[in-house]
């Protein structure tokens, strides 16, 4: 299995942290890179050299929120082939199809209990792990 460089875009910092436990207690080396809003995301994209495998996204932030950053980010040539996954407590339905129809690879819900979010993580992060991703 390949480890994967994740680009996490999350304002909420226990969600961070619990995302840091999750992929520590499941032995999981991926490298995480935080982002606390799609503006300071952006900025980490520019650098063209270390673009990651797969971005997790939170919709609800300020600044840019997840369904502006994700236009943002599909208009981009070099960045649109990124797998970017929604990681949100937001079933709203309006939501889930504008995220699919502006070009998502899935929607994910964070579950309330910890187990439960532990095991969506683990299948999400071995799924995109055994993937064939593009590099830029």
């Amino acid at each position: 299995m390949r480890t994967l460089n994740v680009l996490l875009i999350e304002d909420d910092m226990i969600e961070v942290m619990k995302l840091s436990r999750a992929t520590s207690s499941l032995n999981l080396n991926h490298k995480i890179i935080e982002a606390n809003n799609g503006e300071e995301a952006l900025k980490l994209l520019e650098e063209k050299d270390k673009l990651p495998d797969i971005i997790l996204l939170d919709l609800n932030m300020p600044k840019i929120n997840g369904i502006e950053f994700l236009k943002i980010l599909k208009a981009d040539d070099r960045l649109k082939y990124i797998p970017t996954i929604i990681l949100t407590t937001s079933n709203n339905q309006r939501d889930l199809l504008e995220c699919y129809r502006i070009g998502i690879a899935g929607y994910v819900l964070k579950p309330l209990k910890y187990e439960d979010y532990v095991s969506k993580i683990e299948k999400l992060l071995g799924y995109w792990s055994i993937n064939e991703l593009i590099t830029t």
